[in-house]
């Protein structure tokens, strides 16, 4: 079956199946419970879309018909954990898949494939010890071997899902280096001393500060070899901040489709909201920005179906992607005006949830500092300009020139403003086209 038919699968299933569930009580601000999530995993089974993105022959599809899938579970903040390719465990069976043994896979992976397990992945570390964030090369908590055993020392901080989770990955640093172990959860050794409270809200379990006290591990449930766990750590980084690219982006389309029905409907001063330029161009842009998205992601799963690493090309995905959507977010918020700040729709709650996605899995600054920023050319020239300070201004290069040229280029052949009144206006025909319900 094809990623793109999988892909349509997935969506139907979303938006007739999960959608209801949104506005459920079971949903707090530490997330779904785990009741709701076997509730929505259930449909999903019965429906045929249970981690879609691993196939029934243990095979995982591209990255790139991946990012079909994906995109298409995110069209509701429930979509991910129904179908069971939320953060972090798509990315913990994609680890898994790639450098466990037979023996782990049957014990640790499998559960998570049949989606009767969630899981757990313990790198970061709380700021006020000094531990281990973007940096994890600054890493505290220990692992010293003790026969056939591992026993591992520390705390932890924003660890997705720990609470409820039954499959752990935790990082710590031995002798040789920083090192993997997998570990059934829960266990005394690992106590949650808080969960978090964040702005965002969709992941089972929270975000959790965890007391790590003489965890004893089998030396067979070492991922790798001791001091692999950097290595084994991109293995899982590339793809892992992709997915959240994916995933976010389904949940901007459908924000966007929300905020652009309800601008097509509401009037203010004798027209559609929509007709009025400043709403039209926002809505305009967040066209721009969402198929900006959808080609870095499509760019950098083509990358990864390579075999390459992909460390650099996904931080510029990463960056990228997460920046585009805050400003799709963010627009639409602003026209629906004060119905986009209540939960009456997905809108709030989307703009919450990407603006804690441009810290996940790295935030924007570390990320940044691998590759230039992508941006446009007009950006780009003026950055040039402003580093070079007065000899940017100068004629010594061409520096000076590529901003008159590019400043030139935003009038050729129709200026900005042109194409996004063209664009609001396509908007419309098109909201008037289909004038079927969209689900807020």
């Amino acid at each position: 079956m094809s990623g793109t038919t999988i892909a349509a699968a997935v969506a139907g299933f979303v938006r007739d199946q999960v959608v209801p569930y949104e506005h459920d009580p079971r949903r707090n601000a530490h997330g779904p419970s785990d009741e709701l999530v076997q509730e929505l995993r259930n449909l999903a089974r019965a429906a045929g879309v249970l981690t879609p993105h691993i196939l029934s022959d243990g095979s995982h599809l591209s990255h790139r018909d991946t990012a079909k899938v994906l995109r298409a579970s995110g069209l509701s903040p429930l979509g991910p954990l129904a179908v069971n390719v939320m953060a972090p465990d798509e990315g913990n069976m994609y680890l898994l898949g790639k450098v466990a043994s037979t023996e782990q896979k049957t014990r640790f992976l499998s559960p998570l494939v049949d989606g009767t397990a969630r899981s757990a992945f313990f790198m970061t570390e709380p700021a006020a010890d000094g531990g281990a964030g973007s940096d994890p090369s600054m890493m505290l908590t220990t692992a010293t071997q003790d026969g056939n055993h591992w026993v591992v020392n520390g705390r932890k901080a924003f660890i997705t899902g720990a609470d409820g989770a039954k499959v752990g990955i935790v990082m710590a640093k031995a002798d040789e280096g920083a090192t993997m172990f997998l570990v059934d959860l829960p266990d005394p050794a690992i106590t949650i001393e808080r969960v978090l409270d964040t702005i965002d809200s969709s992941m089972p379990g929270g975000h959790s500060v965890v007391a790590v006290t003489n965890l004893r591990i089998p030396a067979d449930q070492m991922l790798g070899n001791p001091g692999d766990g950097f290595k084994l750590a991109q293995v899982r980084l590339a793809p892992a901040r992709l997915t959240h690219c994916m995933r976010w982006l389904g949940a901007c389309d459908r924000a966007n489709e929300i905020a652009t029905d309800y601008a097509c409907r509401r009037h203010a001063f004798g027209k559609p909201l929509v007709d009025h330029e400043g709403v039209g161009f926002m809505l305009a842009e967040n066209l721009i920005d969402l198929r900006q998205a959808e080609l870095m992601i499509d760019w950098c799963a083509d990358v990864l179906d390579t075999g390459a690493l992909g460390t650099v090309e996904s931080s510029m995905a990463k960056v990228a992607v997460s920046e585009a959507l805050m400003r799709i977010a963010d627009r639409c918020v602003q026209v629906m005006g004060g119905t986009g700040v209540t939960d009456d729709t997905i809108v709030a709650q989307v703009f919450r949830e990407v603006r804690a996605f441009r810290i996940y899995d790295g935030p924007t600054e570390s990320t940044s500092s691998l590759p230039i920023r992508w941006s446009d050319r007009m950006r780009i020239a003026d950055r040039c300009v402003q580093v070079m300070g007065g000899t940017g201004v100068t004629d010594d290069t061409i520096v000076a020139q590529v901003f008159r040229e590019v400043r030139a280029f935003r009038i050729y052949d129709g200026p900005t403003e042109v194409h996004k009144w063209s664009l609001a206006k396509k908007i419309k025909r098109d909201w008037r086209d289909a004038q079927g319900p969209v689900q807020t």
